[in-house]
């Protein structure tokens, strides 16, 4: 349950970050936060299935487990945040 939650912070964090660096798709602190945290536990899921659930249960409580986790949630919240940003930004069009 911490990892989800690890996950879901970091993801609202990268979504406000790539909203920030990419200043023509953001949607604004609270859709930046919204796809940011959908798209960390997607991020953190993904990465966990490509690791073969290396990082799951004894491995995450460790300093590596918890920087794993803070870089699938913070990628995958910023990567879905451009998409998204994309996205509207080309049916806005």
């Amino acid at each position: 349950m911490e990892q989800l939650i690890i996950q879901l912070v970091s993801g609202a964090i990268g979504g406000n970050v790539a909203g920030g660096v990419l200043k023509n798709l953001s949607l604004g602190t609270l859709g930046n936060s919204l796809v940011g945290i959908l798209g960390g536990g997607i991020g953190g899921q993904i990465l966990g299935m490509l690791t073969g659930g290396a990082i799951d249960g004894e491995a995450a409580s460790g300093i590596g487990g918890i920087l794993t986790q803070v870089a699938g949630g913070g990628v995958g919240g910023g990567v879905l945040l451009a998409v998204v940003g994309a996205v509207k930004s080309a049916l806005g069009k």
